[in-house]
């Protein structure tokens, strides 16, 4: 199988499209991928599978199917076999491979390659995931600032305000669903070496004890954010799956970029408000931020 990298449309907010059928093909236990050369169904990330796949549907050949799930898949640089999702053995954006967005169906399209096909994002699903991926963007500037004391030395990796990186140094894992985003982060040796103090030290006091007045320190900056409307957009280099796009958000203290691969808000007015809940582990060894966003 030799098939060219999906171009996708969603990182500029599409959930409606028209392309062609390139490939159908069997997943097992009655599902079927349905490869197309374009698409605005945002797919999920066999690398950081933060952001939940888009739903919707697909309607060929004068039927209608519902699109239970989106993976990624990849074919080698020899061809050949498809891979989905954790069976590949690169990470995305392997520029000898071809990377492909797969729309998963519950039965079999039958003989469509070749046919245009429409394709249809839930575009209120997808709004609340996007609403909690900005979310989850702006909580970790905002657990950046209210942790930068913290820090007795430079980590050697800042954010786009100058703060260390303690979303970037620490994180676990971060997972959206339609309610809020969930970022665990690591307090373990690693990160104490890097710098960041835990314990109280001299007139700091210790995480568990700081830990509601940073939560109010974030939350005031979040609150902050939300009402000055700043706008959302994501540079976009190319319509390639795999293009390194990142997040812009014009906010009153600057231009803030991360790196990302998925959807978001256009602006934050799109919220009403944005409140996070930070909770330290018994043992210390975690921290976790579920950060809800409500829309206006």
């Amino acid at each position: 199988m030799t098939l060219a990298t999906t171009r996708v449309s969603f990182p500029g907010g599409a959930v409606t499209g028209e392309s062609t059928v390139l490939a159908v093909h069997p997943l097992g236990d009655d599902r079927f991928a349905v490869v197309t050369a374009a698409t605005p169904f945002h797919p999920l990330d066999h690398t950081w599978p933060d952001q939940p796949a888009d739903t919707g549907t697909l309607t060929v050949a004068g039927r209608e199917f519902a699109v239970l799930d989106c993976l990624t898949g990849a074919v080698g640089p020899e061809g050949g076999e498809l891979l989905v999702g954790g069976d590949i053995p690169v990470r995305r954006g392997d520029e000898a491979w071809s990377w492909l967005v797969l729309h998963v169906l519950a039965e079999d399209p039958g003989a469509v390659v070749g046919e245009p096909v429409a394709l249809a994002v839930d575009a209120e699903r997808r709004l609340a995931l996007s609403a909690a991926h900005t979310g989850c963007h702006l909580l970790a500037l905002a657990l950046n600032e209210a942790l930068a004391p913290r820090w007795r030395k430079d980590p050697g990796r800042v954010d786009a305000f100058g703060h260390p990186d303690f979303d970037s140094l620490a994180m676990a894992t971060s997972v959206m669903d339609a309610e809020a985003s969930t970022d665990t982060y690591r307090l373990g040796k690693s990160l104490r070496k890097k710098g960041f103090t835990v314990d109280a030290v001299d007139e700091l006091p210790a995480l568990a004890e700081a830990l509601p007045a940073i939560t109010e320190a974030v939350n005031r900056r979040l609150a902050g954010w939300v009402a000055a409307d700043a706008p959302v957009r994501i540079e976009v280099p190319g319509p390639e799956l795999t293009a390194r796009r990142r997040w812009h958000c014009e906010l009153p203290e600057g231009s803030a970029t991360i790196a990302c691969g998925g959807s978001h808000l256009h602006r934050l007015g799109q919220l009403s408000a944005l409140e996070a809940e930070l909770t330290l582990a018994e043992d210390g060894s975690e921290l976790v931020a579920v950060t809800r966003p409500k829309r206006a």
